[in-house]
This record gives C-alpha cells, structure tokens and sequence, in this order.
C-alpha cells in the first residue's frame, strides 16, 4: 500500500471545502489562495487549483473579477457567491461532524 497516495487522497478530499474557506472573508487571487494552503502545511500545486476553480465558478459558487497588476499580468479575483456562503456553512457542518466521529474513532482505547 502506497501511504502517501492515501495522504494525497486525504488531502484531495478537503481542497475544495479549505479554497472556499480561504474566500469567505475576502476575495483573493489564485496565488493568494495557494499561499494560504501552502502556509497551513496543505501541500497543493497550481495544477490543481485552477480546474478545480473553474469548477467551482462553473457550479455557481465562485464569481471573479479581473484587476489590472503594476507587477505583471491582470489579476483574476474569486469571491464567494450567495450560493457558495450556503454551500461553504452545508459543508462546514458536515466537516464538524466529520471531524467529531473521527476524533471519537480515533480515540478509542
């Protein structure tokens, strides 16, 4: 068995919930985003971030903007939409709940 597919999977499994977290207080582009993941030890590559982006745009939960930059190419700016607050407060219950039973699981003596 391969452990770190199994850690990578684990990872996986919660990018989108930790991206829509990352933009519920404010909007950030994508190397802002990716900054936050990388600075809470969630290791993830650009590859990864931006279909799952668009994905995200397209299902109606993110919207963006573009804003010229003084230091390079215009920047794309995501925010959350009305339905990506409901979608990310749906998914932070069932994180909560997640957490809890694994943490009870985990826990057993």
């Amino acid at each position: 068995m391969n452990i770190e597919n199994t850690k990578a999977q684990m990872r996986k499994g919660v990018l989108e919930f930790c991206i829509l977290s990352v933009l519920k207080e404010k909007e950030a582009y994508t190397s802002e985003i990716l900054d936050t993941l990388k600075n809470a030890k969630l290791l993830v590559v650009e590859g990864t971030v931006y279909p799952l982006l668009t994905r995200l745009k397209n299902d109606g939960l993110l919207n963006y903007r573009w804003e010229e930059s003084t230091s390079g190419p215009p920047r794309k700016y995501y925010e959350l939409t009305e339905l990506g607050k409901t979608f990310l407060n749906e998914l932070n219950g069932t994180w909560t709940e997640l957490s809890d039973a694994v943490t009870i699981i985990t826990n057993q003596k």
